[in-house]
C-alpha cells in the first residue's frame, strides 16, 4: 500500500506554507561577520587586563528576580564535555538578531553572571570581532530582551551550547544552567577572513567608516565605503560581503549575488558568503543552488553554520532527492537544531511520508504538532491525519492472510 498523491500533495503545500516564511532578510541593525549561534567567532581565553571574572549583581539585590533598575540579570556556568570546569576563563556571548556583545568573563571554577545594560559590559579586545560585538543590547534599558536573543560560551577550538532567550520573561528564573563546551572537529571553513589581515591602511578605515554608517543606519554611505574599501583592495572579502548585504537591503539580488561571489572568490575559505547566497536561493526558491551551496558549507563548517543543514534538507526534499533529505534532517537533529528551529522535525516527516514510511513519518510530524511555534497547525494536522489513516491502511492490508 502506497502512500496516496493526496498526502504528497498537502505536504507540498503545506512546505511552501511553512519553510518559505523561516527565511531571513540580512540584518538592518548593523553588520555582522559572524556564523550562527554557537561559533567561536571572537574567542578569547579571558585575559583582559582588568576585568573581573563575572559581573556582578546591582548592589544590595537579591539574586531571585531577573531584572534590576539596569536590565536583565543572568547567572549561570560553563563546563567541558566531562564536567569540569574550563582550563582557562572563558567569555560569554549574548547573540541578538547575529550580532555578538561579549558580556562576562567565567571564574576559574566556570561560573559566571550578568546583568543586561550595565555600563560594565564588556569591551571587546583586539581578538574579538568588532563587526560582530556592536550593538547587541537593543532593548536592554527596559529589561526587555530582544526576540532573537541568544546565549553562548566563546573559546577557539570548542563549541558551545546555545541558550534561548527569546522566551524568557521578566518572572523567569535567572539561572541558565550549565553550558557545555564540546570540541570543535578541525574545519577548514572559517567565520572571519583570514584577507581582512592584509588589507591596505586605507582599504581598512574605508571598511570601518562603512560598518559605522551601517549602525546609523546610513546606506548611501555604507555603500560608497564598501566599494572604496574593494576598490583599493580587490580580495576584501569581509568588505564584499557587507557590500552585498546593502544591496540585499535594498532587494538588488544581481549585485548581491555579484558580491558574494566576490567575496568568496577572495577567500574560498570565509563562509558567511556561502550562507547569503544558500539564503538567496531558498527565498528566490532556486533549490538546485540551494542545494549545492548548503553542501558546500556542510563541507566547510556545519558547526558554525548549522541552519545549512537544515536547509540542505529542505533543498533536497523539494528536488525529490529523498534520501539525502533524510541524511540532512537527522543530521540537523543529531546537531540539536530543533531546539531553535523545529521545522527539522516537519521536513523529515514529510521527507519519511513521501518514502512511504507511514509511521516514521506520523511520528515526527506529531512531535512537530508539540512545538508552540507551528505555522500552520491546521494544515500540518490534516496531513498528519492522512498519514495516519494510510498507515493504519498498510498495516490492515500486512494482515490479511
Amino acid at each position: 500500500m502506497r502512500i496516496s498523491r493526496i498526502s504528497v500533495i498537502l505536504a507540498g503545500a503545506v512546505l511552501a506554507a511553512i519553510l518559505l516564511p523561516a527565511q531571513a532578510n540580512p540584518p538592518k541593525t548593523g553588520p555582522s561577520t559572524g556564523g550562527t549561534p554557537g561559533s567561536t567567532l571572537g574567542s578569547t581565553t579571558g585575559s583582559t587586563p582588568g576585568m573581573p571574572a563575572t559581573i556582578p549583581a546591582a548592589p544590595g539585590a537579591n539574586t531571585n528576580p531577573t531584572v534590576y533598575a539596569g536590565g536583565a540579570y543572568f547567572f549561570g556556568r560553563v563546563a567541558m564535555q566531562d564536567g569540569s570546569a574550563p582550563p582557562v576563563l572563558v567569555v560569554i556571548e549574548r547573540v541578538c538578531s547575529g550580532v555578538a556583545r561579549a558580556q562576562a568573563y567565567t571564574n576559574s571554577s566556570g561560573s559566571f553572571s550578568f546583568q543586561v545594560g550595565l555600563t560594565q559590559d564588556m569591551l571587546p579586545d583586539s581578538t574579538v570581532d568588532r563587526a560582530s560585538s556592536g550593538t547587541g543590547s537593543q532593548g536592554a534599558k527596559s529589561g526587555n530582551l530582544p526576540n532573537t536573543c541568544d546565549l553562548r560560551a566563546s573559546l577557539a577550538g570548542y563549541r558551545s551550547d546555545v541558550v534561548s532567550l527569546s522566551s524568557r520573561r521578566n518572572v523567569d528564573d535567572p539561572n541558565v544552567g550549565t553550558i557545555t563546551l564540546h570540541p570543535l572537529q578541525k574545519v577548514q571553513g572559517l567565520t572571519t577572513s583570514a584577507t581582512s589581515a592584509l588589507a591596505p591602511k586605507d582599504a581598512r578605515k574605508a571598511f570601518d567608516k562603512g560598518l559605522e554608517a551601517v549602525k546609523k543606519s546610513r546606506a548611501d554611505d555604507a555603500q560608497m565605503d564598501f566599494m572604496k574599501a574593494t576598490e583599493l583592495y580587490p580580495r576584501y572579502a569581509a568588505a564584499w560581503l557587507e557590500l552585498g548585504r546593502i544591496y540585499e537591503q535594498r532587494e538588488d539580488l544581481f549585485l548581491a549575488r555579484n558580491a558574494y561571489r566576490r567575496a568568496i572568490a577572495a577567500d574560498s575559505n570565509f563562509v558567511n558568503p556561502y550562507e547569503r547566497l544558500y539564503l538567496l536561493s531558498v527565498k528566490e526558491r532556486k533549490w538546485a543552488e540551494a542545494a549545492a551551496t548548503t553542501d558546500r558549507v556542510m563541507r566547510l563548517n556545519p558547526y558554525d553554520f548549522p541552519e545549512s543543514v537544515y536547509y540542505n534538507a529542505v533543498a533536497n526534499l523539494e528536488l525529490g532527492k529523498l534520501d539525502a533529505a533524510e541524511k540532512s534532517a537527522r543530521e540537523a537533529l543529531a546537531m540539536g537544531t530543533a531546539e531553535r528551529n523545529p521545522k527539522v522535525y516537519y521536513v523529515l516527516g514529510v521527507t519519511l511520508a513521501n518514502k512511504q514510511d507511514a509511521k516514521g513519518a506520523a511520528e515526527y510530524l506529531r512531535t512537530y504538532l508539540q512545538s508552540d511555534k507551528v505555522a500552520d497547525r491546521d494544515k500540518v494536522t490534516r496531513l498528519l491525519a492522512e498519514v495516519e489513516k494510510q498507515g493504519a491502511a498498510t498495516v490492515a492490508l500486512k494482515a490479511k492472510p
